[in-house]
């Protein structure tokens, strides 16, 4: 049994009160891990924290020495990889091959934004009286929270804390409590790259430790990944005090193949696309939408593929599809899918998987005989279920592919090049890929539309996002100015 500590202000606390929350493994549905259960004061200290340690030094420390920091940081990651994965596993049922790439993406994301840390500059602005000098100058924002989900703990929160602490910002991180384990034991490595005490904290706890964080005067930034409802508080909070947001929220995203696609690798993407990780991405293209002429051949393909799916234990490397990683988003899943055949549509393979294990495994599942209205269709069900829906042409399927409250992502199956960059331009989303699915970049940015959020992950856009820009306008004339005039 792994008994965790918060790290506030370079130290590991249990918290205020003594209390913990039982971390579940859901494939074998044991308790393994405790981590503390933070009360306000606890909160208040990483605030203190934070702030102390912005205001006095970090804020100063010139780009080029973040990044030597960010870069140890990235090298310990590699080093330890074999290890968080296997940490993360353990946490949220994640294949064990897919946490372990995570790693190595995390690792080139502290390294890509490290390499921006001494070169966020501003410009100088031509003004329409040359005896006026006008530049800008980019400042870190101050004290950021960062939330995020228990789907992909690392890769979410480097999302985040990579371009906050390149920017030159102190954070404090606030994990999921379904899966806060791997986010310590980086705060482990944190700890070993020699950041400044206060830095860097994490405090961990249910929602209403989120909604401290969120509710303070003293933060001056704030980054959420997870659901609608919570984003709605977090919003309202945020407005009481003007803290500026990036929200990064759910998907129901759809995945085109038209007639002309090259089926043996448009099957195969729109396979990973909802079943890697059992579904439980916001960016799953839980929506494929088919053209007339080839649904029953890639229907069936895509039954017989689906049911040769390994599942299993996350860890071993036969396994392709790990458990749900909790019991309420096994117990939504099971909901949907009974709501699903109510409604009329038909299952055409899959469903709740037998009890070989104590794990709460759902088969990868194909619904059929379905229409984009249908609450399958519309609402994220944040599991490995897919449907289908046919169409007719593509004036159709854009009009289908965009009545959704939800725009993250988004995938176009075609050979011509000319239809791929048309349905581009249309497709409401904040992300498209062409003849691929799930490909991602730590150069690209990443973010949604409509309910899925605003604001970028990774790329230039998110490091700007934690910036803010000072104005300096100097006056190089040697007359003396009419108090009563304004200089233009």
């Amino acid at each position: 049994m792994k008994q965790y500590k918060m790290f506030i202000n370079g130290e590991w606390i249990s918290s205020a009160n003594n209390q913990f929350i039982e971390s579940l493994n859901p494939y074998n549905r044991e308790i393994w891990a405790t981590i503390p259960e933070a009360g306000k004061q606890d909160v208040e200290k990483a605030i203190e924290a934070a702030n102390y340690s912005f205001h006095n030094g970090w804020k100063q420390t010139s780009g080029y020495k973040r990044a030597r920091k960010m870069n140890k940081l990235a090298s310990l990651i590699e080093k330890n990889a074999d290890k968080l994965a296997e940490i993360e596993t353990k946490d949220n049922g994640k294949v064990t091959r897919e946490t372990y790439k995570q790693m190595f993406f995390a690792a080139r994301a502290y390294r890509f934004f490290a390499g921006y840390a001494d070169k966020i500059g501003g410009e100088t602005i031509p003004l329409d009286n040359t005896e006026m000098f006008d530049y800008t100058v980019r400042e870190p924002i101050g004290v950021a929270v960062l939330i995020t989900s228990w789907n992909s703990p690392i890769q979410l929160l480097t999302n985040k804390l990579a371009p906050a602490l390149a920017a030159g910002n102190s954070v404090i991180i606030k994990p999921s409590e379904h899966a806060s384990a791997s986010t310590l034991e980086i705060m482990k490595l944190i700890e070993q790259s020699d950041f400044p005490k206060g830095v860097v904290n994490c405090v961990t706890g249910g929602g209403e430790i989120g909604e401290l964080l969120t509710q303070s005067s003293n933060v001056s930034k704030i980054s959420f990944t997870g659901g609608l409802n919570a984003a709605r508080y977090i919003g309202k909070n945020a407005a009481e005090n003007f803290v500026p947001l990036t929200l990064e929220l759910g998907g129901k995203s759809p995945n085109i193949i038209f007639e002309d696609a090259d089926l043996e690798k448009a099957v195969p993407g729109a396979m990973a696309g909802i079943f890697a990780s059992s579904g439980q991405t916001c960016i799953a293209g839980s929506r494929l939408f088919l053209h007339e002429s080839i649904v029953d051949q890639v229907s069936k393909e895509l039954k017989v593929k689906s049911e040769n799916i390994v599942l299993g234990d996350p860890t071993d490397k036969k396994t392709e599809m790990g458990p749900i990683a909790n019991e309420t988003q096994y117990n939504s899943i099971k909901a949907m899918l009974k709501e699903t055949e109510d409604e009329g549509a038909k299952i055409l393979t899959g469903g709740l998987a037998e009890r070989k294990s104590k794990g709460l495994f759902i088969h990868p599942t194909i619904i059929v005989d379905s229409n984009n209205s249908m609450k399958v269709a519309q609402n994220e069900i944040f599991g490995p279920i897919l449907t289908i829906i046919p169409f007719k042409d593509e004036k159709e399927v854009v009009q289908l592919a965009n009545d959704s409250i939800y725009g993250l992502a988004s995938g176009i199956w075609t050979q011509n090049l000319a239809r791929a960059h048309r349905v581009a331009k249309q497709i409401e989303a904040g992300t498209v890929w062409i003849n691929t699915y799930r490909a991602s970049a730590v150069q690209a940015p990443f973010g949604g539309m409509k309910h899925s959020g605003y604001g970028k992950e990774r790329g230039l856009h998110a490091l700007l996002d934690y910036t803010k820009v000072k104005n300096v306008m100097i006056d190089l004339s040697e007359d003396v100015r009419d108090p009563f005039s304004i200089k233009i």
